[in-house]
């Protein structure tokens, strides 16, 4: 890609823990392809589920990519704060007809396959509490990752009607991101593999909000010895400041960057300025995850 004065990016962690390196791997991708491109980075935190996030992990992961020279534009802007413009994009589906109240429970749900299977949308008994979803369509919807290549997905059938409101009142992951990227104006998506499979509900979210359609970069999740994703979750440690330099390093390695050898022993500004000036997409290896034993 060339060089684009409009480029806006992100990196919108959860602080449900301190940042660990498989967030460190997302937080440098997005990093360096907006500097290599000359746009903006700038920084979310989806802070939605309170009940998982310590309340001081907001601030420690924002020290943390401090530390790593890792310097972001503008304000950060907090879910926890957009609760009005979510309810406001939830009332335009609304109007569209496209939502409706669930109450199917998560085993109901497994014995349907894992994907569900819209049954109350045609319910004539009126659901009182519950989730609510947005009606999807059968269509093909399609996109091509800059990193994974052509991508496509039957929503109606591989995903089905999908919640936006969680049953406990909170607001979901896949309307909130689809407002925030919008208001944002945010160009370019780089993140994990592992939301690959929601790009395309939230491509049709962002179709049924007549918003502008970012472009997609998956690059590959880091999991442990057990092949589980690097996660709080999953007891991966956090980074350490203190090693900013050599987990840059390894860091750029993971995402096919073959930094120079020359560079061991750099700080992390200079490595990161090795990263920008050498950054180049296409090399990020087109796999789903990479395991890394020491992490």
């Amino acid at each position: 890609m060339n060089a684009d004065a409009t480029y806006i990016g992100r990196f919108a962690p959860s602080p449900s823990g301190p940042l660990h390196f498989g967030s460190l791997l997302a937080a440098l991708a997005s990093f360096l392809d907006a500097r290599a491109n000359k746009g903006q980075w700038l920084l979310r935190m989806e802070d939605l589920d309170p009940a998982r996030e310590p309340p001081e992990a907001a601030d420690q992961i924002l020290r943390c990519l401090e530390q790593f020279s890792l310097h972001w534009d503008d304000e950060v802007l907090y879910q926890s704060h957009r609760f009005e413009a979510y309810a406001e994009a939830l009332d335009r589906l609304r109007e569209k007809g496209l939502i409706y109240a669930c109450d199917c429970t998560r085993q109901q749900i497994q014995a349907m396959g894992g994907v569900y299977d819209n049954r109350c949308r045609h319910r004539k008994d009126q659901v009182i509490g519950g989730a609510l979803r947005v009606q999807t369509q059968n269509i093909q919807v399609s996109f091509d990752d800059r990193i994974q290549g052509e991508q496509s997905q039957d929503l109606l059938y591989e995903c089905g009607d999908f919640v936006l409101v969680r049953k406990d009142g909170l607001f979901a992951y896949q309307l909130a991101v689809v407002v925030d990227d919008a208001f944002q104006q945010i160009t370019d998506v780089v993140r994990g593999f592992d939301l690959i499979e929601s790009t395309p509900r939230q491509i049709y979210l962002q179709q049924c909000l007549a918003y502008p359609l970012p472009r997609y970069a998956h690059i590959p999740v880091v999991v442990n010895n057990e092949g589980q994703k690097l996660s709080k979750q999953h007891f991966a440690d956090a980074v350490n400041p203190r090693q900013a330099s050599e987990l840059l390093l390894k860091a750029l390695h993971f995402l096919g960057q073959n930094p120079d050898p020359a560079l061991a022993g750099a700080n992390s500004s200079e490595l990161l300025a090795w990263g920008i000036a050498h950054w180049d997409i296409q090399a990020v290896p087109k796999l789903a995850n990479i395991r890394h034993e020491s992490v």
